[in-house]
C-alpha cells in the first residue's frame, strides 16, 4: 500500500516506535477504511502523482500470470490488467479484498497471507509486491514463497518505503529542512505513522535496512537485476513539502530474477 507522498495539506505527522504491537495484518485491517478512502481520492496520493509511472517502468511485459501481493484496494491490479496482465491479487485484509472486488467484480482477488500463497510451485512468471513487504511481519517468508511459486526465469518487482525514509524525518516542511535520523538504521523495528489531512491515516510497518531486503532476496535464490531509489520528480515537486524529497529517496524499487 502506497503512502507518504506528502502534499502541503498535511496537518500533522507523528511517528511512534512500537516496542510491542499486534500482528501487522490486524493493524492494517483495523485501519483499512481510511486508507481506501485516501487511495481513491484523485491526484492526492503519490501513486497518482508519480509513483505508478516510476514503478511500471520496472515491470516486464505481460506473461501467463502476474501476482499482486498485498494488493490493497486493487488500483495497481486494475492498472496491470489494463496493460494486458492476467492478474491474481492477494491481501491479508478482508476489508481491502472486498474493496478490490467491488471496484472490479471480474477481478481474481483472494484473502491470503503473503508467506502462504494458495498456488502451486513454479506456476507464475511475474510477482508484484508494491509497497507491501514493509507491512508484512514475515517478509523473508513472503520472499521465499514468491521464489516457490515463480517459474525459472520469473521475476519479482517490489517497492518499499525507502529505509532512509522509515528511519528519519525532516525537521520542518521547508524544501531545505534538515533531515534527522531518529531511529537505529541497522536494527529492524516496528513503527506507526499517523497522518492527519483530508483523511486520518494510520500506517504500521517494519523498518528494515536495505541490506536486509537484498540478503532476503539472495537467501531465497534471487538475483537482483535493478535497484532504483525513487525521489519526487520535477513535475510532481509542486509544493515545498514535496521538494524536500528531491534531496532524499522516498521509495526503493527492486527487480529480481529467479534463475
Amino acid at each position: 500500500m502506497d503512502r507518504r507522498g506528502l502534499p502541503d495539506e498535511v496537518k500533522t505527522f507523528e511517528r511512534v516506535i512500537l516496542d510491542e504491537a499486534e500482528p501487522l495484518a490486524e493493524a492494517w485491517e483495523r485501519n483499512a477504511a481510511g486508507w481506501i478512502e485516501w487511495a481513491r481520492l484523485p491526484e492526492r496520493d503519490s501513486y497518482w502523482r508519480f509513483h505508478r509511472a516510476a514503478f511500471l517502468s520496472l515491470v516486464p511485459s505481460p506473461g501467463r500470470l502476474t501476482l499482486d501481493i498485498g494488493c490493497g484496494e486493487g488500483r495497481l491490479s486494475r492498472d496491470l490488467k489494463a496493460l494486458g496482465h492476467r492478474v491474481v491479487a492477494f491481501d491479508a485484509s478482508p476489508t481491502a479484498v472486498e474493496a478490490a472486488r467491488s471496484a472490479d467484480p471480474e477481478s481474481d482477488v483472494q484473502l491470503a497471507d503473503a508467506a502462504h500463497l494458495p498456488l502451486p510451485d513454479a506456476s507464475v512468471d511475474l510477482a508484484i509486491a508494491f509497497m507491501s513487504l514493509q507491512d508484512v511481519d514475515d517478509a523473508a517468508g513472503a520472499i521465499r514463497e514468491v521464489a516457490r511459486v515463480l517459474d525459472r526465469g520469473g521475476r519479482l518487482c517490489m517497492a518499499i518505503v525507502h529505509p532512509i525514509n522509515s528511519v528519519g524525518q525532516f525537521e520542518s516542511a521547508e524544501p531545505d529542512a534538515p533531515f534527522t535520523i531518529t531511529g537505529q538504521y541497522f536494527e529492524p523495528y516496528r513503527y506507526r505513522d499517523v497522518i492527519e489531512r483530508e483523511v486520518r491515516l494510520v500506517f504500521e510497518s517494519w523498518h528494515r535496512p536495505l541490506s536486509w531486503y537484498v540478503d532476503a532476496l539472495a537467501d531465497a535464490g534471487f538475483l537482483v537485476e535493478r535497484l532504483a531509489e525513487v525521489r519526487v520528480p520535477d513535475e510532481a515537486a509542486d509544493t515545498p513539502r514535496a521538494r524536500r524529497w528531491q534531496r532524499l529517496p522516498l521509495f526503493l524499487h527492486i527487480r529480481a530474477l529467479r534463475p
